[in-house]
């Protein structure tokens, strides 16, 4: 299916982070991808679960809003996805539905996070044929929010995610096997 442009942009911003995130995690072990930092914090394999938690997410409210969207296509005054709004201060903490569990072997971790994605394709092809600026949903840290701005939001997530990855493998520490 073609996208309408801003559609498109977002696809390729979701893909083109999703693409660096699984070349830092290629090739590593199962205890890199177990190892923690510290005690509070999550490791690789968490991460990783966790984002794909978040995007099944994001395509099951995509699937509830657009079941009960009006018919009419992306509409063509609708040039790009509307900007998210600015984070509020402080540290923000993941809630419980999104949470990962630990352990998980990194090579289902990574097959997971794949089939996600290929889902989520699905998904974004229903936004493209919607007006997303009527279809909202409440973020709890950040409020109201569309349906084409909470895949943006996915694409934002899996890049402040990808930094933290990077952290934990540069961390003291870090198993180098």
């Amino acid at each position: 299916m073609t996208l309408p442009a801003p559609v498109e942009r977002l696809w390729q911003d979701l893909e083109g982070v999703r693409g660096d995130l699984l070349r830092e995690v290629e090739g590593l072990s199962q205890a890199q991808a177990d190892w923690r930092p510290g005690e509070r914090d999550w490791s690789i394999g968490e991460i990783v679960d966790h984002l794909t938690i978040a995007e099944v997410n994001t395509g099951k409210l995509t699937t509830k809003l657009t079941r009960e969207a009006p018919a009419g296509g992306w509409p063509a005054d609708l040039t790009a996805v509307r900007p998210l709004p600015q984070d509020p201060p402080g540290q923000a903490e993941a809630p419980p539905v999104v949470w990962p569990s630990p352990g998980k072997p990194l090579g289902d971790l990574v097959a997971a996070m794949k089939a996600a994605r290929a889902r989520s394709r699905q998904s974004i092809e229903r936004l493209a044929t919607v007006d997303p600026r009527g279809l909202t949903f409440k973020h709890f840290r950040l409020g109201e929010l569309d349906l084409a701005q909470w895949w943006l939001l996915q694409a934002r997530h899996d890049g402040l995610h990808l930094a933290q990855i990077r952290d934990v493998k540069a961390a003291p520490g870090f198993p180098r096997e």
